[in-house]
């Protein structure tokens, strides 16, 4: 059975190739930031904070800090002329609260949030937890009060995704076929549900 949320769950995937010509708006970036403010947050203290990148040289700078796609260490991704053209940073202030590891699972909520808002909007992206952190801080002159902790790229998917179900005795390790078509396994319903 499908409805309109599980299609947006279905179209929210990690995308690691965007359509360079499509710029993603400051305004595109805020309307996802908007649902991320009204996501919830642990003891409803809303530690997290969000950098919006649309520049392109800035982008681009951001860009060369970051590492994508572990399990494809054949490729390089994104390709040339596939990069996103916006960068959403997650930070968490610590003038709010010094406490950063008990806000890790605000930080995915709030990225879901951005994501699916992405996808509504017919754009899509990638969390991205592999980046140059220091390098980042420095990049960006963030205050001292501001950690990154996500890095989420955006832009206008060019990529090919399907979902497939895990096979008995392999992995869930993501893989592309020749034609450059990216799969990702996903564990079975029935595999996934504790029965009593």
């Amino acid at each position: 059975m499908h409805n309109k949320f599980i299609d947006l769950i279905l179209k929210n995937r990690s995308y690691r190739g965007f359509d360079k010509t499509y710029k993603v708006s400051i305004e595109e970036c805020i309307n996802m930031i908007n649902c991320a403010r009204f996501s919830a947050s642990s003891s409803n203290i809303q530690p997290l904070k969000f950098y919006i990148a649309t520049d392109e040289i800035e982008v681009a700078e951001i860009q060369k800090l970051t590492r994508w796609a572990g399990s494809l260490s054949n490729l390089t991704l994104p390709k040339l002329n596939e990069e996103p053209t916006a960068f959403i940073v997650v930070c968490h202030d610590i003038t709010i609260s010094n406490n950063v590891d008990r806000f890790l699972i605000d930080v995915g909520i709030v990225s879901q949030s951005i994501l699916l808002s992405s996808a509504d909007q017919g754009l899509g992206g990638c969390m991205i937890r592999s980046f140059e952190k220091q390098k980042l801080i420095e990049l960006l002159k963030f205050n001292e009060n501001l950690i990154p902790q996500l890095v989420i790229a955006l832009g206008k998917p060019i990529e090919t995704i399907k979902l497939v179900d895990k096979e008995e005795n392999k992995d869930t390790t993501y893989y592309r076929d020749d034609n450059g078509i990216h799969y990702v396994p996903k564990r079975t319903l029935n595999e996934l549900i504790i029965e009593h």
